[in-house]
């Protein structure tokens, strides 16, 4: 069953480009409801262990399409958030850019202060394509190769989630999943761990 807004919108029209060029107020509501539930959260264990394996191994590439920005604040470098990240605010007509470390000070919907257009997050919403420099980086380290591939914690419902895994899986390139649940690509990972990443991302670490 879809889940309505107040409105009695699904919540995919509600959280739409379409919408916040035509109703901006309204999905800034549902911007900020996704915020305050996740303000004040931390990275944890997992994303700490993840920054980690950058500092031994020579190219560890993270792939997330969270917008939490959590990776970041745990220093991953070699970052690609297809998604975009929720902090970071920029205007639609000028080239007025801004961070926002929560959005409690945050008038709806934000105004430009240069040239009074709307302000939104750099974000993917429904209806919306992909950024296309997300997107290169991803077909550049897909070019690189990988000696492993990982999928951790995400059903791998989108393409471009999954799609490393595909092509691990082709070429003979060992891949693992850490969840909890089944995924898309439970059936044909080589291996399979069925615990949160903050439990198996630490256990792996200390065997490796």
């Amino acid at each position: 069953e879809a889940q309505l807004t107040e409105e009695k919108l699904p919540i995919e029209v509600a959280l739409s480009g379409q919408m916040l060029r035509r109703e901006p107020q309204l999905t800034w509501k549902y911007i900020h409801q996704i915020e305050s539930a996740c303000r004040g959260a931390r990275h944890n264990v997992a994303h700490q262990v993840i920054a980690q394996m950058q500092e031994r191994f020579e190219t560890v590439c993270v792939l997330t399409q969270n917008i939490d920005g959590f990776h970041r604040d745990a220093c991953s470098r070699e970052l690609i958030e297809i998604h975009g990240n929720i902090h970071e605010l920029h205007c639609v007509c000028c080239d007025y850019e801004a961070w926002a470390d929560d959005y409690s000070g945050i008038e709806l919907p934000p105004a430009c202060p240069r040239c009074g257009e709307l302000v939104r997050p750099r974000v993917v919403l429904f209806g919306e394509m992909l950024p296309e420099a997300a997107l290169a980086r991803l077909e550049r380290q897909a070019r690189r190769g990988f000696d492993a591939v990982l999928s951790i914690g995400t059903t791998s419902v989108f393409p471009y989630i999954a799609g490393p895994v595909h092509e691990a899986r082709r070429a003979g390139i060992p891949t693992i999943e850490i969840n909890p649940g089944k995924s898309e690509v439970s059936a044909i990972v080589d291996c399979r761990l069925r615990q949160r990443a903050a439990v198996a991302l630490p256990q792996l670490w200390a065997r490796l």
